[in-house]
């Protein structure tokens, strides 16, 4: 089943916020342009929580909530089998949601979220010891795909799967190191930009930094 072995392979909450935050800020230096980019990440979502997200331009987009006990995510596949695009009723596939604890509940009354488009949601508290999902029973395993491996690859991947990433979609090839150091959280320096994108001005990139929250010299 897709959701288990992606359960499998996402790191904890902690390390995951940083890999969001990571991929923003490369995302940011890649393409300027905003609309252009994958992945984002906004340290002020709310009071005490931090959001990351990630689109693909046809709407598969994930979210993720972090707040001071864990974090919840979710996201959608429109052609996945249990999509609400692809059924008949155009409902959620049962009990998706089933099981998240009160201290998430919010989260599934945001309009943001697209919550009505769901194929997968996922969270985990502090105290859990992996991440959880709900009961669901999914059909034949060959057309139960719910998104989930695809859309959180990134996210459940180091370094190297950005610069594959980056080759591919931005049609540039960039140094690890300097993708390594920015996974390490090392402050971002002018040189680092220039390595990864000789378009981008480092100047500019101050706002986005303080959205992300992300250290620099």
């Amino acid at each position: 089943m897709v959701m288990e072995s992606t359960l499998s392979i996402l790191p904890d909450v902690v390390t995951l916020r940083r890999k969001a935050q990571s991929l923003a800020l490369l995302d940011a230096i890649m393409s300027p342009d905003w609309q252009y980019r994958h992945y984002s990440f906004n340290s002020k979502w709310d009071t005490d929580e931090m959001m990351a997200s990630r689109k693909n331009g046809s709407g598969d987009e994930p979210y993720i909530l972090f707040n001071p006990v864990g974090a919840i995510l979710k996201g959608v596949d429109h052609e996945s089998f249990i999509s609400p695009w692809t059924r008949e009723d155009q409902l959620l596939w049962p009990q998706v949601f089933d099981g998240v604890p009160m201290v998430f509940k919010h989260f599934l009354d945001e309009p943001a979220f697209d919550i009505p488009n769901t194929t997968f949601c996922v969270w985990r508290q502090d105290a859990d010891p992996s991440w959880r999902i709900g009961p669901v029973e999914y059909p034949d395993a060959d057309e139960s795909s719910d998104g989930s491996e695809e859309q959180l690859a990134l996210f459940a991947g180091g370094p190297e799967l950005y610069v594959g990433f980056a080759k591919e979609y931005f049609e540039k090839n960039i140094p690890l190191e300097t993708v390594r150091q920015i996974y390490r959280h090392e402050p971002v320096s002018e040189s680092a930009v220039r390595q990864l994108n000789p378009e981008a001005h480092f100047q500019s990139l101050s706002a986005e930094l303080d959205e992300i929250g992300y250290p620099s010299e």
